[in-house]
């Protein structure tokens, strides 16, 4: 079982700045990351969400993955504010959206 780490925003939805409330679900991403779960990868959702404002966002989020039907583990706040990302297991969401990734 591989450990797979999602944002949220961006990548799971697409929100306008932080409008978590009216954020519009990414149906084909969360039809990966579903395919994911059920090969038996373990899935990580890290959000941003309130990490700058200290709103708790978790009750709304998770109702959200509930109403989209996204398959997941666990669910971890506090991912730290940036603009870019440097990382040796990072992936694009990009080529994720063009399933570049579908056999990870």
């Amino acid at each position: 079982m591989r450990i797979l780490a999602f944002d949220c925003d961006g990548v799971i939805c697409e929100t306008q700045g932080t409008d978590y409330a009216n954020a519009v679900p990414k149906r084909e991403n969360i039809a990966r990351i579903n395919a994911l779960y059920d090969g038996d990868h373990y899935i990580l959702i890290y959000t941003g969400r309130g990490t700058v404002s200290g709103i708790d966002w978790r009750e709304l989020t998770e109702k959200q993955f509930k109403e989209w039907g996204l398959k997941y583990h666990e669910l971890k706040f506090g991912k730290p504010a940036f603009n870019v990302f440097v990382d040796d297991h990072a992936y694009n969401v990009a080529d994720f959206e063009e399933g570049k990734y579908d056999n990870l």
